[in-house]
């Protein structure tokens, strides 16, 4: 959590999809925000001294009769933070639940679709209203935080496990930065990384930052304990655990390890349903974990932090701007992108497709204005041609969004003469795949990630 200096404002989710796209907005304008489902105990937010409320619902069409009744049931406790109060798509159902009080600072009820009037609004009932102070600034983040992790620390040796993705290598960083060589960074290479990744992870931590550096090579491991299995969650879950058990088993070659770095984000947290919320999937850092973790406590440096922050973290503490900007990389890795069983032939084969579509993508100049783009390697096989030859090979999906904060998304619109160009350099060069879709569903209803 931010130190007790930041002021907070508290939103509280009655149903809506816009939640945390509410409390980005708030942090754009250097506010630090949090978001608590209407189910939470309100009554132990008060202790949290939250300067300010919003309350977020969803339109009145998609409220149920039980859903109104448990929401008209915590305004008067709501009304009890004794806070300014901003209200954002409720039905008015639950706004004429309290007559005689006023719960609103405004009378507009807004739909939120970020447009220049509703920042406009967010900024008066922020700095005009409420009064609040723009406190929440990276650089005190980042100060605040090493000293957090410098008394949690004291003189034990900590492990971070590199996965080559931005928010693990931006964690590492930052513990690096409060406790220097007491940080073992161990890169668990588990056969399910990009093209080439695993040298240049090494190149990175070893080299140039010159940490404590331990490369894994445990692939037969992984693919061993992945074999057979076809479930999403279940091959979420074994890679969480199997990497838990590298780490341990690394840990005990290093005297006074105690702690385990992990590169939790804010909306990993949100996703996994923490906090009496819904649960979209297992996130590798946070439901993928087995319960008898061998250490006195896991770091997650980065826990409080949206993905946009993260990159700014990253940047201020001097990361070279490649690695900060580099294309998200789940924790699972391939292992994700690989639907069905997980096998060596199918993760190579997606290494070879995937990394054509990122070198035609930057190519094109394209890299910089998407959010997200990869490949996914599906379990649908059909019939084809290639060399006058019938073939029976397997289907390859194109997956590229545009996103300001990873909780909603849009397909990108890719040129179809580039669509065409990777197609092409996919089939002709990846023996094992023929044809080629591109993905154009939205988040919501979809994930970014295929499982």
């Amino acid at each position: 959590m931010p130190g007790i200096n930041y002021q907070k404002v508290l939103i509280i989710d009655c149903g809506s999809p816009h939640a945390q796209l509410i409390a980005r907005r708030v942090r754009d304008l250097n506010v630090y925000s949090e978001v608590k489902p209407y189910t939470a105990d309100l009554e132990n937010l008060k202790k949290d001294n939250y300067q300010a409320l919003i309350l977020i619902g969803s339109s009145a069409e998609e409220e149920s009769a039980q859903e109104i009744a448990k929401i008209k049931q915590i305004i008067p406790l709501i009304l009890d933070l004794n806070l300014p109060i901003l209200t954002i798509s409720l039905s008015e159902q639950i706004l004429k639940a309290n007559p005689e009080q006023k719960i609103l600072s405004f009378a507009e009820q807004p739909k939120f679709k970020q447009t220049a009037a509703e920042k406009e609004l967010l900024k008066k009932f922020l700095f005009e209203i409420a009064e609040l102070k723009a406190d929440w600034l990276i650089e005190d983040f980042i100060e605040n935080k090493i000293a957090e992790i410098k008394a949690m620390v004291g003189q034990s040796k900590v492990i971070v496990g590199l996965s080559g993705g931005v928010d693990s290598s931006v964690a590492a960083v930052l513990v690096h930065r409060a406790i220097g060589k007491q940080l073992n960074c161990i890169f668990v290479d588990h056969g399910l990384m990009r093209k080439d990744e695993g040298d240049s992870v090494k190149q990175i931590f070893l080299n140039q930052f010159d940490m404590n550096f331990i490369r894994v090579n445990a692939e037969a491991r992984f693919l061993g304990k992945l074999a057979g299995i076809t479930d999403a969650e279940q091959k979420r879950k074994i890679i969480g655990e199997e990497f838990i058990r590298v780490f341990e088993e690394e840990s005990q070659k290093i005297d006074n390890s105690d702690y385990l770095v992990q590169g939790t984000i804010y909306p990993d947290i949100i996703e996994s349903g923490a906090g009496d919320g819904k649960l979209i999937k297992s996130h590798h850092n946070v439901g993928g974990l087995p319960e008898d973790i061998d250490f006195k406590g896991i770091i997650e440096p980065l826990a409080d932090l949206f993905k946009d922050e993260v990159r700014q973290v990253g940047l201020a503490l001097g990361i070279p701007a490649d690695l900060v900007w580099r294309q998200p990389f789940p924790g699972p890795g391939l292992g994700i992108r690989i639907i069905g069983e997980i096998t060596k032939a199918k993760a190579d084969l997606l290494r070879d497709a995937d990394a054509i579509y990122r070198a035609e993508i930057a190519k094109a100049g394209m890299d910089q204005e998407l959010s997200q783009y990869f490949a996914v390697l599906t379990n649908l096989r059909s019939v084809g041609v290639k060399d006058d030859a019938r073939t029976y090979d397997y289907t390859l999906a194109l997956r590229a969004v545009k996103t300001v904060d990873f909780m909603t998304a849009v397909a990108a619109e890719i040129p179809f003469d580039l669509l065409n160009k990777i197609t092409d350099r996919i089939i002709s060069e990846v023996d094992g795949i023929n044809r080629i879709v591109y993905d154009i569903t939205g988040k919501p209803p979809a994930t970014i990630e295929w499982e």
